[in-house]
């Protein structure tokens, strides 16, 4: 079976995040459509989803129309909210396939100025 190029750059960059990774640290995966954008932090030792957020939710849908660059804003900012309330501070920041300029990156600056660490 052929693996693809994006399947390839997803392993690549995943694996180095858990080879590196340690426990008191959790992961946040994220992954972008060319509408939407969601992200999750994930405990990879215990194989679960902590907390997510996506644009797709209602009330960010119920919202006016908006620039895709202010969506990862609200988003990341949604998340940074339910990531403090649960005391998590320090992620390590999973960036998939995507590179990291435009919305990623507009997603990780918002995410630190929220007080997250990675």
């Amino acid at each position: 079976m052929k693996i693809t190029t994006n399947i390839r750059k997803k392993f690549r960059v995943r694996n180095k995040l858990k080879n590196v990774s340690r426990k008191d640290r959790f992961r946040l995966s994220i992954s972008r459509s060319s509408k939407n954008i969601s992200a999750q932090i994930i405990d990879d030792s215990k194989n679960i989803t902590l907390l997510s957020a996506s644009s797709v939710e209602k009330d960010i849908r119920s919202m006016p129309k908006i620039k895709k660059s202010e969506l990862s804003k609200i988003v990341a900012e949604k998340l940074a909210k339910k990531a403090q309330e649960k005391k998590i501070t320090k992620i390590f920041f999973d960036r998939g396939v995507y590179k990291y300029h435009g919305r990623i990156k507009i997603f990780a600056d918002t995410l630190r100025k929220n007080g997250m660490e990675f």
